[in-house]
């Protein structure tokens, strides 16, 4: 065997190939086949790709986000409700803040990213980076600073459009997120740690990932391994023809810090919810009524299926799209509108990108046997103010003020939880900032409201009916099997 002098070694592991110094270690044989082998090897050099072409055009449309908190601070959903819960914790939120600030600041600034998507100014970034916000302001990579409106936003999605009062600005060109595979390559640009125009790359890793822990229902997000981190948030992820195809906005963690995997918000879905904002001032979603879970090996065998998938319904609200359209506790959905649904998250973020009023079919398994049920598809409630930050909302009491909706729950539903009659009501949507800051979700049981038991809706009405601005109210909840208390503090009008 011929030995490399340790020396040499070093140097070519130092450099990451054989240089020049290094070469002198090849034994003879390996010298004379050297232009052969580099030959062979420079196609696939050759095929890395070169981002710099892509970062020159782009960089000047890309934004540094500044959101401003005066007073008493908003609470970020990694630091409230359900941070204790190991599953939400590890999908956190990326904010350029301190996570423990103390209870004497009165002026909190949030850092994050976003892109200029038209040249007349509008913005492209994160809810969760403006959320609340007194005043935001964007930076440009002229070092030019503007103020900027908050035109709408939607939490679910985790969108915020911005608008600044300047013309003729770069914008970034926007391409397709449905037609991402794993493997292509993708660029990041934003400015994580407050770092201005970092770039980093990587590949997609997966396409229509539902993360689990319902916090995003909606959205099938983009996984990648590009290094991205706190300040990223709302920043582009580009294609190899410089086009933009999702919104960086989550990142898997136990620590706060990258550990090789990220999140992004697929473009299309972003551009939807961007023209309902400027069209209507809100987002709509499509919504069927049903509450389903994934078909797991168990169920699968019990039903006769040769394989677990799909999604088996376990409640039908009453007058719902799902009731009209004859879907029955138990039918087990298969396919929406020609996409398969191999699992339970796959049907939330199909059913919302549909248009109210849509009819669309259902593929489901009834008792072994296949069928297609035409559904005409609901409207899930919503926001209707759609704004926040420095474009206020209209100041809201009483249940509305929580953020949160709630309808009956049915007697399935009470024994999947082992709840006595007159116990709890169900979270049937979020509807603005205060609850799905505090971490509550769509499914969620509440079983008491302060030192109140609540058993119905109107009971639950009753019982929030005089929350005002600047009021905190403490709730029971129940998730699965986990029931704590969660207070939420309705925002002072001051």
């Amino acid at each position: 065997m011929n030995r490399i002098p340790l020396r040499t070694l070093a140097c070519c592991v130092l450099m990451g190939l054989v240089t020049a110094g290094c070469a002198q270690a090849e034994p003879p044989a390996a010298q004379a086949n050297a232009p052969a082998a580099r030959s062979a090897s420079a196609p696939a050099m050759a095929s890395l790709p070169d981002f710099t072409g892509i970062v020159k055009k782009n960089a000047p449309a890309v934004v540094h986000v500044e959101a401003k908190y005066n007073g008493q601070r908003r609470e970020p959903r990694t630091q409230a409700g359900m941070r204790d819960d190991p599953q939400m914790e590890l999908f956190r939120r990326f904010f350029g803040m301190p996570m423990m600030p103390s209870p004497e600041e009165q002026e909190h600034t949030s850092l994050g990213s976003g892109f200029i998507i038209s040249s007349d100014g509008y913005i492209l970034t994160n809810n969760h980076v403006v959320d609340g916000a007194d005043a935001v302001t964007v930076r440009l990579q002229d070092r030019r600073t503007l103020n900027a409106k908050v035109v709408g936003t939607d939490p679910s999605y985790d969108i915020a459009l911005l608008k600044v009062d300047q013309s003729g600005l770069p914008a970034v060109s926007i391409g397709e997120s449905r037609s991402l595979e794993p493997g292509q390559w993708v660029l990041a640009i934003g400015s994580p740690f407050g770092l201005d125009y970092t770039v980093t790359q990587g590949i997609v890793s997966a396409v229509g990932r539902n993360l689990g822990s319902g916090d995003q229902p909606y959205t099938s997000f983009i996984q990648t391994d590009v290094p991205i981190n706190r300040g990223n948030s709302g920043g582009p992820l580009f294609n190899l023809q410089g086009q933009v195809v999702g919104i960086n906005s989550q990142i898997y963690s136990n620590t706060g810090g990258y550990l090789g995997v990220a999140f992004s918000i697929p473009i299309d879905v972003a551009m939807n919810a961007v023209q309902q904002i400027k069209d209507h001032g809100y987002v709509t979603r499509g919504q069927l009524g049903v509450q389903v879970r994934g078909v797991d090996s168990q169920i699968a065998k019990a039903l006769n299926m040769d394989n677990p998938r799909g999604a088996i319904v376990g409640v039908v609200q009453d007058g719902s799209a799902a009731d009209k359209a004859g879907i029955q506790v138990g039918d087990i959905i298969t396919g929406y509108n020609g996409q398969p649904i191999m699992d339970a998250g796959d049907l939330p973020p199909v059913v919302g990108m549909t248009k109210p009023g849509t009819r669309v079919p259902v593929e489901i398994l009834r008792n072994g046997k296949k069928q297609t049920v035409q559904v005409t598809v609901g409207e899930a409630p919503h926001d209707k103010t759609g704004a926040s930050g420095n474009d206020r909302s209209p100041v809201q009491s009483g249940s509305a003020a929580l953020g949160l909706s709630v309808r009956e729950l049915d007697e399935d539903a009470r024994q999947q939880l082992d709840l006595k009659k007159g116990e709890g009501v169900l979270i049937a949507d979020i509807t603005g900032p205060v609850a799905a800051r505090a971490g509550l979700q769509p499914g969620d049981v509440v079983l008491r409201v302060g030192q109140q038991n609540v058993g119905s809706v109107s009971a639950f009405r009753a019982a929030t009916k005089d929350v005002k601005p600047g009021d905190t109210v403490l709730l029971l909840v129940r998730r699965g099997d986990d029931t704590r208390f969660i207070a939420l503090t309705v925002p002072s009008d001051k």
